[in-house]
């Protein structure tokens, strides 16, 4: 019976995003056919289209714990590793945080979010806002923009540490080369599953899932990479309420303080 479920679940969100996606990226093919050479840029441009009912949702699904998790903890210059269309902006306090910083390759995103900072007072002209075009490994380029090394007071990473390349080096350099010492480090991520038999299935799905979804992988286990870093003076990993440990997108948050100088 947990075959069929699984499939419903992810034949039908594949199938969903593939009617939203294919025409405007059959359009860009078309306009330019050089990018059937260059299937990473197909799969940001299905991800950008897919993104704006996606993204929405999924903030309406997370946004009681993400209400607990990031408006008491973020402050100072916020990172928001993989921003996507920027709905951490959504729980960011103002009076709290003097600088967001989206990270966020997929520059079809980008609209997006200056769309929603400025409904939050952040924007680029005022200098509280910053986008930056690179991806979550791109640790030395991060750096540069900020002006140097060890400039970030809060890293949040939502659903986005399931999709990055090499996520537990990238993980780990943005830690100890972007975030300052004594900084937060703030999390809710989808992740491999502890129960053997939901594992077993997020493995089987993952390769078809990262097709459509931009590398996105269900078999990750963020919450024990984060835990493992010899970066920490404090922190905690918990379940959320209400989550349901047989769902193929079992959840974790975190929040970790990183150890002072």
């Amino acid at each position: 019976m947990r075959f069929f479920a699984y499939f419903d679940l992810i034949v039908g969100q594949l199938w969903f995003s593939l009617r939203i996606a294919f025409l405007p990226t059959l359009k860009a093919i078309c306009r330019s056919p050089s990018l059937l050479l260059r299937p990473r840029e197909i799969s940001r441009i299905v991800m950008a289209h897919v993104w704006k009912p996606f993204g929405d949702g999924l903030d309406a699904n997370g946004r009681s714990v993400k209400e607990l998790l990031i408006p008491p903890n973020a402050h100072g210059v916020v990172l928001d590793i993989g921003a996507g269309h920027g709905h951490t902006l959504l729980y960011l306090d103002p009076t709290k945080v003097t600088k967001y910083v989206a990270l966020e390759p997929n520059q079809l995103m980008h609209p997006e979010i200056r769309t929603r900072a400025a409904t939050r007072g952040f924007s680029e002209a005022s200098g509280n806002c910053m986008i930056l075009p690179y991806g979550a490994e791109d640790t030395a380029l991060i750096a540069s923009a900020l002006s140097g090394p060890h400039q970030v007071d809060t890293l949040i990473s939502v659903l986005t540490i399931c999709s990055i390349p090499e996520p537990e080096r990238s993980l780990a350099a943005l830690v100890d080369e972007v975030l300052k010492p004594g900084g937060t480090f703030i999390f809710y991520e989808h992740v491999l599953s502890d129960r053997a038999d939901v594992a077993r299935w997020q493995r089987f799905w993952t390769p078809v899932w990262k097709l459509e979804f931009d590398g996105c992988r269900l078999d990750r286990p963020t919450h024990k990479w984060v835990k493992k870093l010899d970066a920490w003076e404090e922190g905690s990993v918990w379940t959320p309420e209400d989550e349901n440990e047989e769902h193929l997108f079992w959840h974790q948050a975190g929040r970790f303080i990183k150890k002072p100088e």
